[in-house]
């Protein structure tokens, strides 16, 4: 597709948005949130300039502290570390350095809250063009720098996968690939592999039904994805419904809770497989789960397979259980999303050390209160997108010790990138790539008479 240069937004504006987006990530505000407040012409580029900034913020900020002890104010000190982000590593730029460096200073003088700071800014991105090199070296020891994450964040990878940190922290810095997930009920994965193919992109399969795109397409240009062909799921997240529903008849009319939903593309792959299935799926928030009735509703899965979708705290069953037990369980529960830090780049900067032992907190309640709802024989999967074992292990051992009903089930707990656990169900293809999982399959034991 042509783009009409002439119509696009100049570098400088692009470069204020995604200042002003590093500066909301800093407060405290998602990437995604900030994103939607952009005009839809800047978006795209500011989307894409965010998320390099971001992956390399750390580095950025250490630069600054080399050029100046002192933080300026906290707009120019976000386009300043945005400007050094984008352009400290040549290799990586997505301009040539000299020209984000005048455009970073344009910026800052068609700007109310950085007009004053101009000057500073500029000085400051003219020695980094003369110093590079030694100022580079300067920030090597320094872990954030290096890393690209907070400090505690290596350290915690360190101690929890001690085999694999440097791999992960790695991995991070880059894009995730697109996958898809294959509705058998419509199609094939050959047949879409081959209209794919047919537009020019490389597909490979992966899991039971997914295939992994050469390159990211707009949903739109999916085959038959809005006819429910087709849905956007990570291969990690592709194997909770397979895994859930395991040896089970699948032409049951299984009663399922989805205590945790939202936004829909567990609930939408567990229909898919369990045509007859009774599915309730649970969202604190109401705007979210209108997002599962939009998923459900292409998938055209919502009427014949009689899944109701509520908006309802799975940690309150009073407010909407209605007595019956259920067969299944599936609990993907609240986390710090450390396993999904290569899509969402602005988690690492958003999440505090103490984040991690407040959300186990809230997954053993859900764990506690769900546990009783489920029929004996029947099965719970806990799974989170976190790969911090006091979100993953440490929340299942300790639950397992308080609950002799409970029986641990093969399953492959923490699912690291460029790992692969054996015994995953995923059919004849190797996952390819994928984010970092935590699954724990809970079967309930029949209660001695």
């Amino acid at each position: 597709m042509s783009v009409d240069v002439h119509h696009a937004p100049p570098l400088w504006r692009l470069l204020q948005a995604c200042a002003q987006a590093v500066q909301a990530v800093r407060a405290g505000r998602s990437l995604t949130a900030q994103l939607e407040s952009v005009s839809t012409d800047l978006r795209p580029g500011v989307q894409a300039l965010s998320f390099q900034a971001l992956r390399q913020l750390g580095r950025a900020t250490a630069l600054r502290t080399q050029l100046a002890k002192k933080a300026p104010p906290a707009a120019a000190d976000a386009l300043l570390c945005t400007a050094l982000a984008l352009g400290w590593d040549e290799a990586q730029a997505p301009y040539p350095v000299h020209t984000l460096v005048n455009q970073a200073v344009e910026a800052a003088r068609r700007q109310r809250q950085t007009q004053g700071q101009a000057p500073f800014i500029n000085a400051c991105l003219r020695r980094f063009l003369r110093e590079r090199d030694a100022l580079v070296a300067a920030t090597q020891e320094d872990v954030t720098a290096r890393w690209n994450h907070p400090d505690w964040w290596v350290a915690r990878l360190q101690a929890d996968h001690p085999e694999h940190w440097m791999d992960l922290l790695m991995q991070s810095q880059h894009p995730a690939p697109m996958t898809v997930r294959v509705n058998p009920a419509c199609t094939t994965v050959a047949a879409v592999q081959a209209a794919l193919q047919a537009q020019g992109v490389v597909a490979t399969p992966v899991g039971r039904s997914g295939l992994q795109l050469g390159k990211a397409l707009p949903v739109a240009q999916l085959p038959g994805f809005e006819q429910g062909h087709v849905s956007v799921q990570d291969a990690a997240a592709q194997v909770a419904a397979p895994l859930l529903m395991q040896g089970l008849d699948l032409d049951r009319p299984w009663r399922v809770l989805d205590a945790c939903a939202a936004p829909g593309g567990k609930t939408g792959h567990l229909l898919e497989l369990c045509p007859q299935a009774q599915v309730l799926a649970l969202d604190v928030d109401a705007q979210r789960c209108e997002r599962i009735h939009q998923n459900l509703d292409r998938l055209q899965v919502r009427a014949q397979a009689r899944a109701v979708v509520r908006a309802a705290d799975a940690a309150q069953p009073t407010q909407w259980w209605d007595g019956q037990l259920f067969d299944a369980i599936l609990l993907d529960a609240p986390c710090t999303a450390s396993g999904i830090v290569r899509r969402h780049p602005d988690v690492r900067w958003l999440r505090r050390p103490e984040d991690s032992a407040q959300l186990a907190r809230t997954q053993a309640q859900l764990l506690k209160v769900l546990w009783p709802l489920l029929k004996d024989g029947g099965r719970l999967l806990y799974c989170t997108c976190s790969i911090f074992k006091a979100e993953g292990d440490a929340v299942v051992d300790s639950f397992l010790q308080s609950n002799t009903d409970a029986r641990f089930c093969p399953s492959p707990r923490h699912l690291i990138p460029g790992c692969l656990p054996v015994g995953l169900p995923v059919g004849d293809n190797p996952l390819g790539e994928y984010d970092g999982f935590y699954y724990a399959l809970l079967e309930k034991q029949p209660t001695s008479a």
